[in-house]
């Protein structure tokens, strides 16, 4: 559990742990939530969470959330995937949320941030085949017709579209001055006609989609902001998306640790626990010196953004997003590596937490564009 916590925050943190440990503490009862695995989402224990009010955390008091910030939402992200808690949704919902509340008019943030607080999925769109790390090369078109637009195009890698009530998308409606220029949001049913979401299978289970659009018709109401702007409105949420999926990386991190600790010291071979040989011993160390690295300055950089919410942390929410998930993906294959065969066995979930923290390194931005992005910070 981080230091200097508030009471209240301490009090979350504990009510989170007990809950979690009570509804999908074990292997068994995630599977029978997840499809044996196959799903990331629990829309049951979905809607227990939003019963005790914790899907509105971040969401403000005007909509029925607690109106909390950056650090008491890590805290729930946290420690939700440190205990496994199969609610993928959660993650995009957040992310979409942000922008609603930021550049929606207030009968779009009625229906959106009141349905987030009540359980309902969220997602977003803006990979294309063509437009992954790149994303002003995106060519999905909406073209005006008729008191509204008409959506063509293909998006790709949706997290929670089969989810979720709706799908903020980033389209193209002109191609006038710079790539970044001429792109615009909108707020898109998931039951509109011409629409298609289409489930992409990944080692991970059921969590991705590729999304065809066919004369998809939208109405003007539709559009989330100020249209040919969605490139500006998309940076301003970069902060809160980087901090997220740092959080849920540095909960899964824990997670692999605390577990492999638990393994060396009751493994024994040549009359000893494994963990009590210099050659784990040592290697655990060192993880548990990162790990300490990772919290610190995952809780820095969420108190400078509670300080100032407007603030774009260009640098620090990078560093924040590129180390959480480079030191889960180390802990949970060190973690392989000191559990032996078991490491790939289901039952010890080693190797479950591993595919997760492979593709934190990916989605969101990858290492690498993390990387370039705190360089080009320091004028490189």
């Amino acid at each position: 559990m981080p230091r200097n916590l508030t009471d209240e925050r301490r009090d979350l943190v504990t009510a989170i742990g007990e809950f979690c440990r009570r509804e999908c503490g074990t292997k068994q009862q995630r599977d029978k939530l997840t499809d044996d695995g196959r799903e990331k989402h629990s829309q049951d224990l979905y809607a227990k969470m939003a019963g005790l009010g914790w899907l509105g955390i971040a969401i403000p008091e005007a909509y029925g959330g607690s109106g909390l910030g950056m650090a008491d939402l890590c805290l729930f992200l946290e420690e939700t995937s440190y205990w496994r808690a199969p609610i993928s949704g959660f993650a995009t919902t957040m992310v979409a949320a942000a922008a609603y509340e930021k550049f929606a008019t207030e009968d779009q943030k009625r229906v959106v941030l009141d349905g987030v607080v009540r359980g309902r999925v969220e997602a977003i769109s803006m990979s294309e085949p063509g437009a992954g790390s790149d994303v002003a090369a995106l060519t999905c078109r909406a073209d005006r017709n008729d008191g509204g637009y008409l959506i063509n195009g293909q998006k790709t890698w949706c997290s929670n579209a089969h989810l979720a009530d709706h799908i903020l998308l980033i389209a193209r409606t002109s191609r006038e001055g710079s790539r970044h220029e001429g792109l615009t949001q909108f707020m898109v049913p998931t039951d509109t006609e011409g629409l298609e979401v289409s489930g992409i299978d990944t080692m991970g289970g059921r969590e991705v989609n590729d999304l065809y659009f066919t004369d998809c018709f939208l109405p003007d109401s539709a559009v989330v902001g100020t249209p040919g702007q969605a490139w500006g409105q998309l940076m301003t949420g970069l902060n809160l998306e980087r901090m997220i999926l740092a959080a849920t990386s540095f909960g899964l991190a824990r997670r692999a640790f605390d577990d492999t600790v638990d393994y060396v010291r009751q493994r024994e071979q040549f009359g000893r626990p494994i963990g009590s040989f210099q050659a784990l011993r040592h290697r655990l160390a060192d993880l548990a010196t990162e790990l300490e690295c990772t919290r610190l300055l995952l809780d820095d950089v969420s108190a400078t953004l509670d300080a100032d919410p407007d603030t774009v942390l260009a640098r620090e929410a990078s560093m924040a997003k590129l180390k959480a998930t480079e030191v889960a993906k180390h802990a949970t294959l060190e973690g392989m590596q000191m559990m032996g065969g078991y490491g790939y066995a289901t039952e010890y979930g080693m190797e479950s937490l591993h595919r997760t923290s492979i593709v934190s390194t990916v989605y969101g931005g990858t290492s690498e564009i993390q990387r370039d992005i705190i360089g080009k910070t320091y004028g490189l």
